[in-house]
């Protein structure tokens, strides 16, 4: 359980690194007036880049017997439907709840870290952990 709790704390602060990144950069919306969901997007692409190469190095152990192409392959798609996840609320949040876009961003960063915790951990963590 502890080595779980610390597991989580790592992915806490890798996460939150990610999340200074992916906000950071969907600031240009209303610098260059981007669409809220695109500017999303180019953030979210972003921070994934940062997180597999944090997380795969700081928070999940390599699974015995996966090729790094491969686990970097199921962490793109695990991240791509983190994506889907992220921009649907995005864009329910904003265009159809009318809410502001950084609050609703707030809550779908959420809404995928757990996602991409819970996911991570069974598709690429190795059995020792």
């Amino acid at each position: 359980m502890r080595k779980l709790i610390e597991q989580i704390m790592k992915f806490g602060i890798v996460g939150v690194i990610a999340f200074v990144i992916d906000f950071g950069v969907m600031f240009l919306t209303e610098v260059f007036g981007i669409d809220p969901v695109i500017s999303a997007t180019v953030s979210f692409i972003i921070s994934v880049i940062f997180n597999y190469a944090a997380s795969m190095r700081y928070v999940f152990s390599h699974r015995e017997g996966m090729s790094r192409t491969r686990e970097f392959v199921i962490f793109v798609v695990l991240s791509a439907i983190g994506l889907g996840i992220n921009d649907l609320l995005i864009w329910a949040g904003t265009d159809l709840a009318s809410f502001d876009y950084r609050l609703v961003k707030i809550f779908a960063t959420a809404v995928v870290m757990v996602w991409n915790f819970v996911t991570r951990k069974i598709f690429l963590e190795g059995e020792e952990s």
